[in-house]
């Protein structure tokens, strides 16, 4: 064996190398002889310091120079040394803190032995030091592997029985923990005054002194205590208490349980008992979903009421009540809502959904009992949902029968009338017949997607298509059409009959299709392109005209791209190379080869990788910029040459040749192309232009030319130059004399001004080192901040209604329509006829042109009635989108007739349709905003707010240190410093206290805002107390406590200026404890701790009433609020720019306001994530998995079709359209106003900035470029550098728009159809008619002359209609 293995108290060596090697245990040649080690004991708690650890070694050599015992870094002691036994001590209580950190109940150090002799540690071990006192729960304590003790009493775990107050206090195992024992559900009905008992063990009796137990119930996010009875160890209760939960969506709400004591012990709960609060009433507004829930719940449906309660709820006898399964529990008038499909085959075997109220609780109360169209429909038990839905598969229909509508009868045996459902809508047995396909042939392979058409082919439920004997995969269907794809053939070539079966229906037409021969690829020329693909390939072969798409794809290093190929004849294609997935990082200088190239010809698999191909890929081109700068000059004429490598690919054929456009601005040049160099002959340009040099899938700019004309001097120039020259010299000489004069006296001024500028330079330097040092903090405090906390967005109609009537708090439309009892039924009828004439598309139309027409019809008008159209038509969504796509459709021509730019459609309200485009927007994003844009918009909104709020907020003037918005900042200097101080609950006083960070020049009504936004963190703003009902009282020792304002008899006036107090003001210091405490009816104060008579205080504080909150001064000069008496101006921290008062010798302390600016970008840095991340997820097609709303692909084709229409196929317009319709009409609003989305307050500096994003986001979506200098607008150069590339996500959002799959019209009707269901009743139709009327009476006469003057409403006679509704209206008897 090699002598090579280790000396035992130093290192690796040959055993010669080893120092006194021959002593026993010295050199260790087998791994068995090397030294192990073992502790007793080998965990300690870290709250025990020097305990004596006994360490046993093996194969260790004698160790008379001594050991030392290390554990890691942390500690080290000397070891005393016993024959194989080592005596260390634990570390000391200094060394313990390095220890003890935040990783759980334990960490393990290594304990190191190192020999004295040679300095190095020669065996280790492993050690554990426990902490018991994470531990906040009993059976954590126990359960944990150490020796952890629980002290019932005093609620703390530690590995010291000992310190437990008394003997019966301790606990080691599970079983002794205090704990609620698994309970069956817990059913409580909201507001019912009801107990809650609990089964449990070992509950302990609260000491003297300590508080006894209550019952903590977290119900939507806001804690409710409850008082709870200690019966004995085994059993408490929560005391009789009502509870109540928010919101009508759910039946039941499962809530948290905690039972505590002596206000923060909490008894474990393993079973996660919960208490389920329910509402009878939600979600159950039938009598069948009543009788349906669960008959733990006791409800019943309440006849007299009509709805469903709690038994106790119904106040008419029990004759009046149905409930499961009692006497009465069968429901009376069912009625069916919907049926699909509603047209079969006569054959039979179509599959009926029947949708509806009442309809059974069981299923044999429905079996047997079902007609459609006078035809039996047996129901299948699978498709059955009690009460709410039956399937049901229909039986064959004799030649007579046609149409009829869906009966069922609910109960067992005869029927009776009041069980008997009749729908409204028909069903039909229609005829399905084929009349072609396309194409009739195509490969063997299969994979081709065949088109067939005939009729009736959307009757029934269920499609199949069979090519001979072998199926055809369905796909997709219409009433004229269906298409499947084909499979690969069993039979061989030649012809197969083609059939189609709709339920029991066998259609069969004497069509074939053609199976024939698969394609195939004899030549590939060229056989090379570049990384980035996109060159020519010329693709020979056979039978390449029966693909439908060909595709040509290469794959490498696993991924694969794909590129299109256009068939030009059965034996060739054109196709663009794809593109070599290769990472830029990895984009070598040298060919390569894909893995696999070939062909994606419909199922052929065949070509899917050629074998007989040497494709190869060379480096892409690059290009270097013109010059360092970027732009190159140069003279008219003059060739430009654009340097780089690879511009001629080396291949075997000699040079390939690749084919370059390069665009001096818009207009391409001609080209000679070298290996290194592209000579452009320059158009006749002159001018800056941008260069552009496009080949293969490249594009790229080196930089732009700027082309300057040779003007040569004439004569007359040259003696003017002369003269002026010969002035000149002597004005020169002149002004050197008077300088040796005036500089004796600069100098002093000079000295004066030198220490000026030294002392305002060390100012600037440490106002950017600030901002820096600010910015890096706060992007990361702001992002912990944000994490976890709830959204509150609004419900749908509050939501619809700040967007559609924005500022109107009670709009009509929400309440019942209001007129004289005595007109009532006149004016509903009248209504209800006005309202078919609106669900009538060409007087709906007529009405809104004629009204566009009239003078007097102002934009507030047209907005009005786009908003009130839709909220009639709220529930009418595929007939609304119909209409708005006509009058688009309408603006459209209109905008190109009047020879308007076509950029200026769409982009200011000025019609009702572009009202009714903003307002079908809102309708349906809203599910998008709940589910994906609200998150990263309310994030932006809380990062916006929580930044502002972390520098001083001038309370009057609205300006602040942090601001997006240059109008918005404070520029000069304020010192301040932040405070915590510690606010105690105003609803309750004995929770613990809440640490508040506010700043000492807040106000006090800036710090209450702050208190109140860190108590009711997660509380939708509605629901908060107001700062204004408020008082903020300080409360110091010995229950000295102080009301503190922002104005009182103690607030500072300096000349005509009064100051607001500030926490400052009153010396408030760290750490204070504040309370909010409803408002006092006087304002008292301490002055020197004597108190002011009430009545003077009084008199005083009715003096100086302060009006104006900061959120009503939006003005962007300070808001001076003089004292109506007095003449006195209040300011908070910056006085009003105009007034002069600094004294002249201020000047070397003012810095130039200017400098100030940079804080606009330190902001902008910090809220920079917020901004990427909301405008990612609403610039991207796909968003955690949830597709992009149909809606804005919709919207965004019949733009290009109308685009298409009108041959305009600039892709500037097409883009500007897109963005004045989505992104300016809906998105900048709710950026803008996320008031709108969420139920929060928006203070005037959080609109300035959120005004600045919104701006930034419409620059991101117009495509003209921005020329910025140094006086452009800051917020403009602000986000100059990002909008770039905000503008390729837009045009990357637009691009992926286009190329999704377009959406049928059935597609998007149903979608129409499924929103309208859902929101159906939000608005009164009734009251939104009778405002719309009020048109109606002011134009009366117009509008029956525009009907009686159009074609298709006379042959309607709608203008006879609309008298009709106006004599209704103005009925007064």
């Amino acid at each position: 064996m090699n002598n090579v293995l280790s000396c035992v108290l130093n290192r690796c060596a040959r055993k010669e190398k080893c120092e006194r090697s021959s002593e026993p245990r010295r050199f260790a040649s087998d791994i068995k002889q090397c030294v192990r080690l073992s502790v007793h004991p080998n965990n300690i708690s870290v709250s025990q310091f020097s305990v004596t650890l006994v360490l046993e070694a093996h194969n260790v050599p004698e160790l008379s120079a001594g050991v030392n015992c290390t554990f890691e870094d942390l500690a080290e002691m000397n070891g005393l040394v016993e024959g194989n036994r080592i005596k260390c001590s634990s570390p000391a209580e200094k060394e313990m803190p390095r220890i003890i950190v935040d990783k759980g109940d334990h960490q393990i150090v290594q304990l190191y032995l190192k020999s004295k002799e040679t300095g190095l540690a020669f065996a280790n071990t492993s050690f554990v030091f426990y902490n018991c006192s994470v531990h906040k729960s009993c059976l954590s304590c126990v359960s944990s592997p150490y020796q952890c003790h629980w002290c019932k009493y005093r609620h703390d775990c530690t590995h010291d029985p000992r310190t437990c107050s008394f003997q019966e206090g301790r606990v080691k195992k599970p079983e002794g923990c205090p704990q609620l024992l698994p309970a069956e559900r817990i059913l409580v009905p909201v507001n019912v005054v009801k107990p809650i008992t609990l089964r449990a063990k070992n509950l302990p009796q609260p000491q003297s002194g300590q508080r006894g137990y209550e019952c903590l119930l977290t119900i939507q996010g806001s804690e409710h205590r409850v008082p709870a009875l200690r019966f004995n160890s085994s059993s408490v209760q929560c005391q009789n208490t009502s509870y109540f939960y928010d919101g009508m969506e759910m039946s039941s709400l499962p809530v948290e349980l905690t039972v505590i004591w002596n206000g923060d012990f909490s008894i474990d709960n393993p079973a996660h008992n919960k208490v389920h609060l329910y509402k009878c009433d939600a979600q159950r507004g039938s009598c069948g979903l009543c009788l349906k829930a669960d008959p733990l719940f006791g409800c019943v449906w309440c006849k007299g009421e009509n709805r469903c309660t709690l038994k106790q709820h119904c106040p008419h006898p029990e004759n009046q009540w149905l409930e499961h399964n009692g006497i009465n529990s069968k429901c009376t008038h069912p009625r069916i809502t919907q049926i699909t499909p509603l047209r079969g085959p006569r054959e039979g075997g179509t599959l009926v959904t029947i949708r509806g109220e009442n309809l059974g609780l069981e299923f044999r109360e429905i079996q047997g009992n079902v007609k459609v169209a006078e035809v039996d429909c047996t129901p299948i038990h699978e498709g059955y949902i009690p009460a709410e839905q039956i399937v049901c598969e229909m039986g064959k229909a004799e030649m007579s029968q046609y149409t009829g509508n869906v009966q069922v009868c609910v109960g067992v045996g005869e029927c009776r009338p009041e069980f008997m459902a009749k729908s409204s809508k028909y069903y039909y047995f229609v005829i399905p017949r084929i009349t072609n396909l396309k194409p009739s042939r195509g490969p063997v392979s299969g994979g081709t997607i065949v088109n067939i058409t005939g009729s009736h082919f959307d009757a029934g439920s269920n499609v199949s298509v069979m090519f001979r004997d072998q199926p055809c995969t369905y796909l997709r269907r219409g009433g004229q059409w269906l298409t499947c794809r084909t499979h690969g053939s069993v039979h061989g070539y030649g012809n197969v009959s083609v059939s189609v079966s709709i339920d029991r229906a066998h259609l069969q037409k004497d069509l074939q299709f053609e199976y024939v021969e698969d394609p195939t690829i004899t030549k590939i020329e060229p056989e090379w392109s570049i990384y980035s693909g996109h060159t020519p390939v010329t693709v020979t072969g056979t039978n390449l005209d029966i693909i439908q798409t060909p595709l040509i794809r290469a794959k490498y290093n696993g991924h694969e791209t794909l590129n299109l190929c256009q068939v030009l004849s059965p034996t060739s294609m054109l196709c663009q190379a794809p593109e070599l997935p290769i990472s830029l990082a990895r984009q070598q200088e040298v060919p390569e080869r894909p893995d696999e190239f070939g062909f994606k010809l419909d199922d052929v698999q065949a070509l899917m990788a050629l074998n007989n191909t040497n494709f190869i890929y060379y480096p892409n081109p690059e290009f270097e910029p013109l010059s360092v700068s970027g732009v190159l000059e140069l003279k008219p004429g003059s060739p430009i040459i654009l340097k780089g490598r690879n511009f001629l690919p080396p291949t075997n054929s000699g040079n390939g040749k690749l084919n370059y456009t390069v665009l001096i601005g818009e207009k391409p040049c001609m080209l000679t192309v070298s290996e290194t160099q592209l000579l452009c002959e320059s158009p006749n340009l002159t001018g800056r232009h941008k260069v552009l040099a496009r080949v293969g899938g490249i594009e790229f700019s080196p930089g732009v030319v700027h082309i300057t004309s040779d003007s040569p001097l004439s004569s007359t120039a040259i003696v003017s130059i002369a003269a002026a020259g010969g002035l000149l010299i002597l004005v020169i000489v002149f002004v050197l004399i008077a300088y040796k004069r005036k500089s004796r006296e600069s100098d002093l001024t000079l000295k004066r001004l030198q220490m000026q500028m030294d002392n305002l330079e060390s100012r600037v330097a440490l106002e950017c080192k600030e901002a820096f040092a600010e910015l890096q903090t706060d992007i990361h405090e702001l992002t912990s901040d944000l994490d976890g906390a709830g959204i509150p967005f609004l419900d749908y109609r509050t939501y619809t209604m700040r967007v559609l009537f924005p500022g109107i708090e009670e709009h009509p439309v929400l309440r019942d329509l209001e007129v004289p009892g005595y007109r009532q039924e006149q004016v509903e009828k009248g209504l209800k006829l006005f309202g078919q004439l609106i669900n009538n598309k060409i007087f709906l139309l007529c009405f809104i042109r004629t009204l566009e027409a009239q003078r007097g019809f102002s934009m507030r008008d047209r907005g009005n009635v786009a908003s009130l159209i839709m909220t009639v038509l709220q529930s009418k969504l595929e007939y609304a989108t119909d209409v708005l796509k006509h009058l688009l459709s309408d603006l459209i021509d209109r905008n190109l007739e009047s020879k308007n730019h076509p950029k200026l459609l769409l982009r200011r309200t000025e019609s009702v349709a572009e009202k009714m485009l903003t307002n079908w927007f809102t309708f349906l994003l809203y599910k998008f905003l709940k589910e994906c844009a609200g998150e990263p918009l309310f994030s932006l909104f809380c990062a916006i707010k929580q930044q502002m709020e972390k520098g001083p907020i001038d309370s009057i003037t609205g300006e602040a240190r942090y601001s997006l918005s240059e109008d918005k900042l404070i520029r000069q200097q304020i010192d301040y410093k932040t405070l915590v101080v510690n606010c105690i609950h105003p609803e309750n006083e004995k929770s613990p206290e809440i640490q508040v960070k506010v700043l000492n020049c807040d106000t006090i009504s800036q710090v209450k805002e702050k208190i109140l936004d860190a108590i009711y963190k997660n509380v939708p703003h509605s629901h908060r107390l107001k700062a204004s009902d408020m008082d903020l009282e300080w409360r110091q020792g010995r229950g000295q406590r102080t009301i503190l304002q922002d104005e009182d008899i103690t607030t500072k006036i300096e000349g005509d200026w009064k100051r607001l107090n500030m926490l400052a003001h009153y010396q408030v210091p760290d750490n204070a404890v504040m309370a909010l405490v409803p408002k006092q009816v006087t304002a008292y104060n301490s002055v020197n701790n004597s108190t002011v008579s009430r009545t003077s205080a009084s008199k005083y504080e009715n003096m100086i009433k302060y009006t104006g909150s900061p959120d009503s001064l939006r003005s962007r000069t300070p808001m001076i609020t003089p004292d109506l008496e007095s003449g006195v101006k209040v300011w908070h921290l910056v006085k009003n720019h105009e007034h002069g008062d600094q004294k002249e010798g201020d000047r070397g302390s003012k810095m130039v306001s200017e400098i100030y600016l940079t804080r606009l970008l330190a902001t902008k840095g910090t809220l920079q994530k917020f901004v990427d991340d909301l405008f990612e997820t609403i610039f991207s097609t796909a968003h955690r998995g949830s597709a992009l709303p149909l809606a804005i692909k919709y919207m965004f084709d019949f733009l290009d079709e109308q685009a298409d229409k009108h041959n305009i196929h600039d892709p500037h317009v097409r883009h500007t359209w897109k963005s004045n319709c989505l992104p300016l009409r809906f998105w900048v609003n709710v950026i803008k106003n996320p008031q709108f989305v969420f139920d929060i307050h928006k203070s005037s500096i959080t609109d300035a900035c959120l005004s600045v994003v919104a701006q930034t986001f419409m620059d991101s979506c117009s495509t003209s470029e921005h020329r910025l200098g140094k006086d452009s607008p800051s917020n403009k150069l602000l986000y100059a550098k990002d909008i770039p590339s905000y503008k390729s996500w837009v045009e990357r959002y637009y691009s992926d728009i286009s190329k999704m799959p377009a959406i049928s019209d059935q597609d998007m009707n149903a979608y129409l159809a499924e929103q309208s269901r859902m929101h159906m009743n939000e608005f009164n139709t009734m009251s939104s008619l009778s405002e719309i009327y009020s048109y109606v009476g002011k134009y009366t006469e117009e509008i029956v002359c525009s009907l009686e003057q159009d074609d298709a409403a006379r042959k309607q006679r709608l203008a006879f209609k609309l008298e009709q509704v106006v004599a209704f209206m103005s009925l007064e008897s």
